[in-house]
């Protein structure tokens, strides 16, 4: 058996236990504070990750409208923040997440337009000199094979894929596990799986699932648990 890779953890929430706004672009603190980005991503290398994550989860040209920077400049000073704090030791990630608009047709964005907005952050990232990419907390399994295509027809860097599941087994948009797994094993991604939304305790029936679905490495990264609803604190420890 090959002995498990391990990826980070949040981003988010360690910018905010640092104090920082994440405000509307949280991929501009590439640029305006590096040193903190630098300083999470480090924690992370120290603690045995073997894949971080670059901050360009939401670097797209939609939701960088109005922060005073480009996609390019976002992912390559988010590639570069990753880099620095990597210190050739472990491998960066180009991390792309939802568009956030909704594809049609419950929605107005277009498939093409989705592919054109995701490829221009893999060329971004490529350019930046990205060791992978990874496609994140996707719900739609349309807008997820835009950003896959985009991913392997724009580069030749591996693409592992997670998608965010509920405990009934299907994501916010309606996406089964067994849709996702049959989607992801016909584009031959490199590994896919599940991110976010549920705990470990959670998460593990649905792994288990998932894992009869397909031959590919699967990827499981949860989060501490659901948010309390009263004061949104998360009770999973490390």
């Amino acid at each position: 058996m090959a002995k498990p890779i391990l990826l980070d953890g949040g981003m988010g929430t360690m910018l905010q236990a640092m104090g920082l706004k994440t405000g509307h672009c949280p991929e501009a603190l590439n640029l305006t504070h590096p040193e903190a980005i630098i300083a999470v991503q480090r924690q992370y290398v120290a603690a045995g990750s073997n894949i971080i994550y670059a901050n360009t989860f939401g670097a797209n040209r939609l939701k960088a409208a109005g922060s005073g920077y480009t996609v390019p400049q976002l992912v390559e000073a988010g590639i570069r923040c990753a880099k620095a704090a990597a210190e050739g030791k472990v491998r960066v990630a180009l991390d792309i997440g939802p568009i956030g608009r909704m594809m049609e047709p419950y929605g107005t964005l277009t498939f093409d337009e989705a592919y054109d907005i995701f490829a221009e952050m893999v060329k971004s990232g490529v350019a930046a000199g990205a060791d992978l990419i990874v496609i994140e907390t996707m719900t739609d399994l349309y807008e997820a094979r835009a950003a896959v295509l985009a991913a392997k027809e724009q580069s030749t860097l591996p693409v592992f894929v997670t998608m965010t599941f509920e405990k009934n087994g299907r994501t916010f948009a309606g996406t089964s596990l067994e849709s996702f797994a049959a989607v992801m094993n016909a584009l031959q991604v490199d590994a896919f799986g599940i991110n976010c939304s549920l705990g470990p305790a959670e998460l593990l029936p649905l792994a288990e699932r998932l894992s009869k679905l397909t031959n590919h490495p699967l990827i499981i990264k949860p989060n501490a648990g659901l948010p309390d609803p009263k004061d949104g604190s998360y009770h999973v420890s490390a």
